[in-house]
Parts: structure tokens; C-alpha cells; sequence
């Protein structure tokens, strides 16, 4: 039985109502990376959040005491149930259900992801259970609640630009990489058949984010430096979690209301960039140095 703890969340700005205000969330994969910043995020623009993983929560830095707003449910979201368990929950704790952010997923190299002749059966289908299979859970558990209760809904999951835009040399995990292109796939299906119920479903494709996923890529000078070409944004860096805020925050919020099938990439321009040097613009002209 999944484990339920209460905690105290950070209130909103008493000067103007939050994005997500009144708004009740589940969050699947919520306790840390991705999910907890966003979470956090939530929060702040006055969500009710019932948030799923494995680890428990880092305490929530200032907690106020005006409201209690979060609940986390300790629990593998690659079990079935799971997100029916945290939709409910939601539901019985705040009078409502609203929409899911699903992000859990990870890499799948400590079963053999990597190259597709490299990589054996068990590795293939546990990577694919992670990261597609959740999502076909608790996309399946919201799904089904809002048909139930007749009533809008959102969905967003969180993807990858690997679905897209892949990397072979340095982030050659294929079925990690078809497994994001196949929840594409998920996301836009869905999108497609359940438009007429008003339930709409996106996702959110972040490029190389400074996560406990990505700590072998964080370490790593080559990569770091193919980085600094590949996203150029800001400088040309790794992302950060909270570079995808206001993106899950929109997407989740009435304000995206007319937005459903739509693959979002926050990639710092990982999916324009061909992470070739760069030999600057000219100062004269205004153009590239070199034309085609």
C-alpha cells in the first residue's frame, strides 16, 4: 500500500491569485528533478498537489503554514494502480481532480541501454516500461476519471528531445530514445480522440537537464563542452529544472485552454543547433561570415 505523509507548501503571493489556483494536480514522478521543481512551481501559483515517487521529498524550503496543499505518496509508478491510487486520493482530499503532470521516467543504461545491437531483451523492455508504460498508466487513470465525472481535464508528459532530435555519439540510448518518441506518439493520439471531451494533452520535450539523471553528463568535460554548443541559450548551458516552470505551469493552467497535440521543447535550442563551432556574425554586415 503506497505511503501517504502530509507536509505544509509555500503559499501564494497574497497580492494576486496564482496560475494554478484552486487547480488540483497529481504529479507522477513529483519527489525529485523535473517533478520536484515543478512541483514546487505549482505550488507557489496556488496548486493542490498530490505528488508520486520513490524518494522522499527535501524539505520544502520557508514552508508557511496557511495552507496544506501538498500530500506525496511514496510508491513506483511502473505499478499499476499507482496513479489511480493518486487520482483518487486527490479527489478525496481536495474535492477535485484537475490535471496530471507525468514525468516519471530515467535512463535505462544500468540495464543495458545503449546502441540497438548492444542492448539486450530485458534492458529494451525494462527502459520501455519506465518511461512508456507509466505513461500509459496514469494517462489511462486520468483519462478514464474525467470521462467518469464528465469533465474537462489536462494532461502533459514530460518527453525528450531525443525523441526528435538525437545524438548518437554522446546519448546513444535507443530505447530510451524510442521510448520518448512513442509517448509522443501517446500524447498526440490521446490528444486526437479525447479533443471533443475537452481533454487535452501536450508534452514537454526539455533538452540536458541538470537532474540525478544526468549526473554522468554533468561530470563530463566532452559532453560539457558539446553542450555549450548544442543548447547556446543563456550562454550555452545545461538546463536547469526550473528553466521548465513556466512551461508545465502554462500547460497546466486555463491559459493553454485552446492548446492540445503540441510537443513543446525547452531545449535551450538543442533542436535548431547543429552544435558545429561557431564562427560568430559579422559586425559589418550583420550576417554569418561564411554563406553556404
Amino acid at each position: 500500500m503506497p505511503m501517504a505523509t502530509s507536509h505544509d507548501a509555500t503559499g501564494t503571493s497574497s497580492e494576486r491569485p496564482g496560475a494554478l489556483s484552486g487547480r488540483c494536480l497529481v504529479i507522477i514522478g513529483g519527489t525529485r528533478g523535473l517533478g520536484w521543481s515543478a512541483a514546487q512551481a505549482c505550488l507557489r501559483e496556488g496548486a493542490r498537489l498530490v505528488v508520486v515517487g520513490l524518494d522522499p521529498i527535501p524539505e520544502v524550503p520557508q514552508p508557511k503554514d496557511v495552507h496544506d496543499r501538498l500530500e506525496v505518496i511514496l510508491a513506483d509508478a511502473r505499478d499499476a494502480g499507482v496513479a489511480d491510487h493518486a487520482i483518487e486520493r486527490c479527489a478525496q482530499r481536495y474535492g477535485q481532480f484537475d490535471a496530471l503532470y507525468h514525468v516519471a521516467g530515467g535512463s535505462g543504461r544500468a540495464w543495458g541501454d545503449g546502441p540497438l545491437h548492444t542492448i539486450p531483451l530485458e534492458g529494451w523492455q525494462q527502459t520501455l516500461e519506465l518511461n512508456l508504460t507509466t505513461a500509459f498508466l496514469s494517462n489511462g487513470a486520468a483519462i478514464r476519471w474525467f470521462l467518469r465525472e464528465n469533465q474537462p481535464g489536462c494532461i502533459l508528459n514530460c518527453g525528450s528531445v531525443l525523441a526528435s532530435s538525437p545524438s548518437p555519439n554522446l546519448f546513444g540510448t535507443a530505447a530510451y530514445a524510442t521510448a520518448k518518441s512513442a509517448l509522443i506518439g501517446l500524447t498526440q493520439a490521446a490528444a486526437a480522440a479525447y479533443a471533443p471531451y475537452n481533454i487535452r494533452v501536450n508534452l514537454l520535450a526539455p533538452g540536458l537537464t541538470a537532474t540525478p539523471m544526468s549526473v554522468r553528463a554533468q561530470s563530463n568535460p566532452v559532453i560539457q563542452e558539446f553542450i555549450s554548443r548544442k543548447q547556446p541559450l543563456d550562454g550555452g548551458r545545461m538546463a536547469r529544472p526550473d528553466d521548465l516552470d513556466a512551461a508545465v505551469i502554462w500547460l497546466l493552467s486555463e491559459g493553454s485552454r485552446f492548446v492540445t497535440g503540441q510537443v513543446i521543447a525547452v531545449d535551450g535550442g538543442w533542436s535548431v543547433s547543429d552544435a558545429v563551432p561557431s564562427q560568430g556574425l559579422s559586425p559589418q554586415s550583420g550576417s554569418a561570415p561564411l554563406a553556404p
